[in-house]
Formats: structure tokens, C-alpha cells, sequence
């Protein structure tokens, strides 16, 4: 369970099993049961996401290279076309330091700004509700996931949803609400188990002259 961090599709219906993802309808197979427990998500992995925010109707693909044991997190935005007055950046998160880097993937320009909100890793938390458990996918080439939330007896509506696959425990979407909206969805996809270069986290020399207020994305 993380927050979006620079957060796709329609929020899952808790207690239809129709989940729309990615374009693919997704019905209900075996159900967990009572008594399903939260798995343990991997610790450290490399991959990519697509953050939709639905704010500002924006999606952000990113390379993501997450250190759960560090509490570190490093997003690399993926250009995947020439589009005017928009800047490219990469963000290390450094939540034990309370501290994020923003750099400008071309000029190298940096931004050190205090990070408020705590570390929020990838996982399922161990109080998290059971939702759902289905295929994504078709015959041949189906994976079962599990549906989790934050929703409790007392409150009907959830403010987190994560899907994560059943096998690996690995992310496949979050979604967060606020005030009965969502505000972030996220898909997980590519994920590699560890870290192939640790140095991703250290900031680059800019950063030693960094402005302290985040840059715009826009011109």
C-alpha cells in the first residue's frame, strides 16, 4: 500500500468481482474464503508504472526502483514522445532522511524538498479487508490476484484498493479515493526482484546547489 508517488482505470466494486483493467474485464474465480490473509509482497524490485491522475486526466510512465528495507523509492518518468513545454524528471525519495530530489532529466537541475508524508510501502497491510479474489486474463494465460482495501465494518467506503498476484505477491494496481473520488490509480508491470544498481538512490552532484521549492512540469 503506497501512495502514488509522482499513483488507472476504474476503481474495483467491492462485492461485484468485475474488475475493469487495462481494458480487460476480469470476473471472479475462486473465491479465498473466509480466513484469507494478506501475503507478504516483495521487499525490493525493479519495474515500470503508469500513474493516471484523475484530477488532471494525466498518466505518468515511469521506471520505479523500490527499497522497501531502506525506505527509498526512485521514479525515472519515461519519455515516450516529443511533447512541447513538457519536462521529464526523475524523483528519489529518501523517506529516512524526510527528503525528496527532484531532478530535471535534462539540464540536471535539482529541487531538495521535505517530505511530510510518512514511508507507505508497497504492500498489503496486515489489518487490510479481503475483497475479491480472480483471473486476469483469458485461458492460457490467466493470473489469479487477490483484491484488498482499507475498509473496515464501520466504514463502508475504502480510501486504498491494491490488487496483488497471488503466486509472488507482486503489485498489479492501487487506487486511492478521497471524499468518495479517486484521486490516483496505479498499474504495476515488467517487476524484477532486487535492485541491479543501488547508486540510482544517491542524488547527482547538482543536488548539492539544490533550490529548495519543486519545479513545474511545464513551460
Amino acid at each position: 500500500m503506497a501512495q502514488a508517488a509522482a499513483g488507472l482505470r476504474p476503481l474495483p466494486v467491492p462485492g461485484l468481482g468485475l474488475v475493469l483493467l487495462g481494458g480487460l474485464l476480469l470476473r471472479g474465480g475462486a473465491a479465498a474464503g473466509a480466513g484469507a490473509e494478506p501475503c507478504q509482497a516483495p521487499r525490493q524490485w525493479e519495474g515500470r508504472t503508469v500513474t493516471y491522475e484523475h484530477g488532471t486526466g494525466r498518466n505518468t510512465r515511469a521506471a520505479v526502483s523500490y527499497d522497501g528495507p531502506n525506505q527509498r523509492l526512485r521514479v525515472l518518468e519515461e519519455r515516450k514522445a516529443l511533447i512541447p513545454c513538457k519536462k521529464f524528471f526523475e524523483y528519489i525519495f529518501l523517506y529516512k532522511d524526510a527528503v525528496m530530489f527532484q531532478i530535471e532529466q535534462v539540464t540536471k537541475l535539482c529541487s531538495k524538498v521535505a517530505l511530510i508524508e510518512p514511508w507507505d510501502p508497497y504492500d498489503i497491510p496486515a489489518n487490510s479487508t479481503y475483497e475479491d479474489q480472480y483471473y486476469i486474463g483469458g485461458p492460457g494465460d490467466k493470473i489469479m490476484v487477490q483484491e484488498w482495501s482499507d475498509r473496515k465494518p464501520a466504514r463502508k467506503l475504502e480510501s486504498w484498493v491494491g490488487v496483488y498476484t497471488v503466486t509472488d505477491c507482486y503489485p498489479v494496481q492501487e487506487t486511492y479515493t478521497k471524499n468518495y473520488s479517486v484521486t490516483t490509480s496505479t498499474r504495476f508491470f515488467d517487476l524484477q526482484l532486487g535492485i541491479a544498481d543501488p547508486s540510482v538512490f544517491t542524488p547527482p552532484s547538482t543536488c548539492q546547489t539544490a533550490q529548495l521549492r519543486k519545479m513545474e512540469g511545464e513551460c
